[in-house]
Protein backbone atom coordinates (compact mmCIF):
# COMPACT_ATOMS: atom_id res chain seq x y z
CA UNK A 1 0.00 0.00 0.00
CA UNK A 2 1.67 3.48 -0.96
CA UNK A 3 2.52 5.94 1.97
CA UNK A 4 -0.08 8.48 1.83
CA UNK A 5 2.86 11.08 3.48
CA UNK A 6 4.85 10.81 0.67
CA UNK A 7 4.82 13.43 -2.16
CA UNK A 8 6.40 13.05 -5.55
CA UNK A 9 9.85 15.65 -5.33
CA UNK A 10 9.36 18.02 -7.55
CA UNK A 11 5.55 18.39 -5.65
CA UNK A 12 7.69 18.76 -2.72
CA UNK A 13 9.89 21.50 -3.62
CA UNK A 14 6.68 23.08 -5.26
CA UNK A 15 4.66 23.33 -1.91
CA UNK A 16 7.45 24.48 0.44
CA UNK A 17 7.79 27.36 -1.73
CA UNK A 18 11.23 26.53 -3.55
CA UNK A 19 10.14 26.75 -7.23
CA UNK A 20 7.63 25.78 -9.77
CA UNK A 21 7.50 22.00 -10.61
CA UNK A 22 8.62 22.65 -13.97
CA UNK A 23 12.04 23.93 -11.85
CA UNK A 24 11.81 21.52 -9.65
CA UNK A 25 12.33 19.07 -13.08
CA UNK A 26 15.13 21.20 -14.63
CA UNK A 27 17.29 20.90 -11.19
CA UNK A 28 16.60 17.17 -10.78
CA UNK A 29 17.45 16.75 -14.09
CA UNK A 30 20.83 18.03 -14.43
CA UNK A 31 21.82 16.27 -10.48
CA UNK A 32 21.49 19.63 -8.68
CA UNK A 33 18.75 17.96 -5.85
CA UNK A 34 20.09 15.32 -3.18
CA UNK A 35 17.78 13.32 -1.28
CA UNK A 36 19.70 11.92 1.57
CA UNK A 37 22.93 12.62 -0.06
CA UNK A 38 22.05 10.88 -2.93
CA UNK A 39 20.80 12.91 -6.50
CA UNK A 40 17.28 12.78 -6.59
CA UNK A 41 15.94 10.80 -10.07
CA UNK A 42 12.70 12.07 -11.47
CA UNK A 43 9.64 10.57 -10.11
CA UNK A 44 11.23 9.72 -6.93
CA UNK A 45 8.49 10.60 -3.36
CA UNK A 46 9.56 12.14 -0.33
CA UNK A 47 8.15 13.43 2.87
CA UNK A 48 9.23 15.60 5.48
CA UNK A 49 11.75 13.55 6.95
CA UNK A 50 13.81 12.72 4.35
CA UNK A 51 16.90 15.34 4.13
CA UNK A 52 16.79 17.75 0.47
CA UNK A 53 19.51 19.82 -0.68
CA UNK A 54 19.20 21.62 -4.03
CA UNK A 55 22.75 23.48 -4.86
CA UNK A 56 24.36 21.79 -1.98
CA UNK A 57 21.40 24.10 0.22
CA UNK A 58 19.84 22.32 2.80
CA UNK A 59 15.94 23.43 2.70
CA UNK A 60 13.94 23.49 5.72
CA UNK A 61 11.63 21.02 5.48
CA UNK A 62 8.73 22.83 7.35
CA UNK A 63 6.13 24.03 5.02
CA UNK A 64 6.74 28.31 4.34
CA UNK A 65 3.18 30.05 4.75
CA UNK A 66 2.22 31.16 1.02
CA UNK A 67 2.88 35.02 0.06
CA UNK A 68 0.83 36.21 -3.36
CA UNK A 69 2.21 39.68 -4.11
CA UNK A 70 0.93 42.37 -6.97
CA UNK A 71 3.50 43.84 -8.00
CA UNK A 72 3.36 47.08 -10.74
CA UNK A 73 7.11 46.29 -12.30
CA UNK A 74 8.64 49.43 -13.76
CA UNK A 75 10.39 49.88 -16.91
CA UNK A 76 13.82 48.36 -17.25
CA UNK A 77 12.96 45.89 -15.07
CA UNK A 78 13.86 42.06 -15.90
CA UNK A 79 11.45 39.22 -14.79
CA UNK A 80 13.68 36.26 -13.96
CA UNK A 81 15.23 35.08 -10.71
CA UNK A 82 18.89 34.85 -12.02
CA UNK A 83 20.32 37.14 -9.96
CA UNK A 84 23.44 36.51 -11.12
CA UNK A 85 23.08 37.34 -14.69
CA UNK A 86 20.91 39.98 -14.73
CA UNK A 87 21.51 43.14 -12.38
CA UNK A 88 18.23 44.52 -12.91
CA UNK A 89 16.02 42.12 -11.80
CA UNK A 90 12.23 42.11 -10.23
CA UNK A 91 14.01 39.65 -7.19
CA UNK A 92 16.21 41.93 -5.94
CA UNK A 93 14.11 44.99 -6.85
CA UNK A 94 11.35 43.72 -4.34
CA UNK A 95 13.87 42.82 -2.09
CA UNK A 96 11.49 40.57 -0.23
CA UNK A 97 12.93 38.41 3.18
CA UNK A 98 11.35 35.10 1.71
CA UNK A 99 12.18 33.42 -1.56
CA UNK A 100 9.80 34.38 -4.29
CA UNK A 101 9.45 34.24 -7.79
CA UNK A 102 6.94 35.51 -10.13
CA UNK A 103 4.29 33.81 -12.32
CA UNK A 104 4.59 34.55 -15.88
CA UNK A 105 6.49 37.44 -17.29
CA UNK A 106 6.26 40.72 -18.53
CA UNK A 107 9.48 41.63 -20.94
CA UNK A 108 11.78 44.62 -20.05
CA UNK A 109 10.45 47.55 -21.88
CA UNK A 110 6.79 46.83 -20.45
CA UNK A 111 5.17 47.49 -16.95
CA UNK A 112 2.58 46.67 -14.87
CA UNK A 113 1.15 44.04 -12.88
CA UNK A 114 2.66 40.50 -12.27
CA UNK A 115 2.20 37.93 -9.47
CA UNK A 116 5.12 37.20 -7.40
CA UNK A 117 4.67 34.32 -4.62
CA UNK A 118 6.50 31.34 -3.58
CA UNK A 119 3.57 28.49 -3.75
CA UNK A 120 4.53 26.52 -6.76
CA UNK A 121 1.15 25.38 -7.39
CA UNK A 122 -0.63 28.37 -8.00
CA UNK A 123 2.47 28.95 -10.58
CA UNK A 124 1.24 25.40 -12.07
CA UNK A 125 -2.27 25.80 -12.16
CA UNK A 126 -1.70 29.64 -14.45
CA UNK A 127 0.72 28.01 -16.68
CA UNK A 128 -1.67 25.63 -17.73
CA UNK A 129 -4.80 27.77 -17.56
CA UNK A 130 -2.72 30.60 -19.77
CA UNK A 131 -4.61 30.24 -22.84
CA UNK A 132 -7.93 30.95 -20.70
CA UNK A 133 -7.32 33.62 -18.39
CA UNK A 134 -8.24 37.83 -19.30
CA UNK A 135 -5.20 39.57 -19.53
CA UNK A 136 -5.89 43.09 -19.85
CA UNK A 137 -3.44 45.66 -21.10
CA UNK A 138 -3.10 49.92 -22.09
CA UNK A 139 -1.14 49.98 -25.63
CA UNK A 140 0.38 53.35 -27.57
CA UNK A 141 1.79 53.08 -30.80
CA UNK A 142 3.62 55.16 -32.94
CA UNK A 143 1.18 56.73 -35.52
CA UNK A 144 -2.62 57.26 -35.65
CA UNK A 145 -4.54 54.10 -35.00
CA UNK A 146 -7.17 53.27 -37.68
CA UNK A 147 -10.58 50.71 -38.14
CA UNK A 148 -8.32 49.06 -39.95
CA UNK A 149 -6.23 48.30 -37.66
CA UNK A 150 -8.42 47.71 -34.76
CA UNK A 151 -10.28 45.44 -37.01
CA UNK A 152 -7.30 42.86 -37.82
CA UNK A 153 -5.85 43.22 -34.81
CA UNK A 154 -9.38 41.71 -33.19
CA UNK A 155 -9.71 39.00 -35.40
CA UNK A 156 -6.33 37.60 -35.65
CA UNK A 157 -2.69 38.41 -36.92
CA UNK A 158 0.32 36.19 -38.16
CA UNK A 159 2.38 35.76 -34.58
CA UNK A 160 5.58 33.54 -35.26
CA UNK A 161 4.27 30.22 -36.28
CA UNK A 162 0.27 30.63 -35.19
CA UNK A 163 -2.12 32.89 -35.87
CA UNK A 164 -3.54 35.26 -32.86
CA UNK A 165 -6.48 34.24 -30.91
CA UNK A 166 -9.72 36.93 -31.81
CA UNK A 167 -9.81 38.86 -28.69
CA UNK A 168 -11.81 42.22 -27.91
CA UNK A 169 -9.43 45.48 -28.80
CA UNK A 170 -11.09 49.18 -28.19
CA UNK A 171 -9.20 52.62 -28.93
CA UNK A 172 -9.47 54.61 -26.45
CA UNK A 173 -6.88 57.64 -26.98
CA UNK A 174 -5.47 58.77 -31.00
CA UNK A 175 -2.50 56.51 -30.34
CA UNK A 176 -3.79 54.10 -27.44
CA UNK A 177 -6.16 50.85 -27.63
CA UNK A 178 -7.00 48.62 -24.70
CA UNK A 179 -6.38 44.91 -25.89
CA UNK A 180 -7.79 41.51 -23.43
CA UNK A 181 -5.84 38.73 -24.60
CA UNK A 182 -6.59 34.67 -23.46
CA UNK A 183 -3.19 33.90 -24.95
CA UNK A 184 0.83 34.00 -23.41
CA UNK A 185 2.56 34.25 -26.98
CA UNK A 186 6.27 35.87 -26.73
CA UNK A 187 5.97 39.43 -27.06
CA UNK A 188 2.47 38.87 -28.58
CA UNK A 189 0.92 42.42 -28.40
CA UNK A 190 4.17 43.52 -30.06
CA UNK A 191 4.58 41.63 -32.28
CA UNK A 192 0.90 41.94 -33.52
CA UNK A 193 1.30 45.61 -34.28
CA UNK A 194 4.60 45.07 -35.78
CA UNK A 195 2.54 43.12 -38.32
CA UNK A 196 0.22 45.84 -39.06
CA UNK A 197 3.38 47.95 -39.67
CA UNK A 198 2.60 50.09 -36.20
CA UNK A 199 5.78 50.07 -32.87
CA UNK A 200 4.50 49.82 -29.71
CA UNK A 201 5.85 52.97 -27.50
CA UNK A 202 4.58 52.19 -24.28
CA UNK A 203 2.72 48.93 -22.57
CA UNK A 204 1.13 48.31 -19.80
CA UNK A 205 -0.81 45.20 -17.90
CA UNK A 206 -3.18 46.70 -15.73
CA UNK A 207 -5.23 43.33 -15.48
CA UNK A 208 -4.62 39.62 -14.90
CA UNK A 209 -7.79 38.05 -14.15
CA UNK A 210 -9.89 39.38 -11.24
CA UNK A 211 -6.46 41.30 -9.89
CA UNK A 212 -6.48 44.80 -11.26
CA UNK A 213 -3.60 47.09 -11.38
CA UNK A 214 -3.95 49.49 -7.80
CA UNK A 215 -0.38 50.50 -6.97
CA UNK A 216 1.67 52.89 -8.02
CA UNK A 217 4.72 52.00 -10.22
CA UNK A 218 7.73 49.79 -8.22
CA UNK A 219 5.62 48.85 -5.36
CA UNK A 220 3.05 46.18 -4.37
CA UNK A 221 1.02 44.52 -2.64
CA UNK A 222 -0.15 41.40 -0.89
CA UNK A 223 -3.42 39.52 -2.48
CA UNK A 224 -6.79 39.73 -0.26
CA UNK A 225 -8.59 36.26 0.97
CA UNK A 226 -11.11 37.22 -1.66
CA UNK A 227 -8.90 37.71 -4.70
CA UNK A 228 -7.29 34.69 -4.08
CA UNK A 229 -10.54 32.67 -3.82
CA UNK A 230 -12.12 33.85 -6.51
CA UNK A 231 -8.56 33.35 -8.85
CA UNK A 232 -8.37 29.95 -7.36
CA UNK A 233 -11.80 29.54 -8.45
CA UNK A 234 -11.36 30.92 -11.76
CA UNK A 235 -8.21 28.56 -12.63
CA UNK A 236 -10.10 25.36 -10.91
CA UNK A 237 -12.85 26.22 -14.22
CA UNK A 238 -10.11 27.22 -16.66
CA UNK A 239 -7.95 24.01 -15.58
CA UNK A 240 -11.26 21.69 -16.94
CA UNK A 241 -11.49 23.09 -20.33
CA UNK A 242 -7.45 23.69 -20.88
Amino acid sequence: MENPSLTRINKYLSEIGYCSRREADRLIETGRVLVNGKKAEMGIKVSPDHKISVNGEMLNQPKNKNVYLAFNKPKGIVCTTNTDVEKENIIDFINYPKRIFPIGRLDKPSEGLIFLTNDGDIVNKILRARNNHEKEYIVKVNKPITKDFIYKLSNGVPVMDTVSRKCFVKQTHKNQFKIILTQGLNRQIRRMCEYLNYKVTNLKRVRIMNIKLDVKVGKWRYLKPEELKTLNQLLSESSKTA
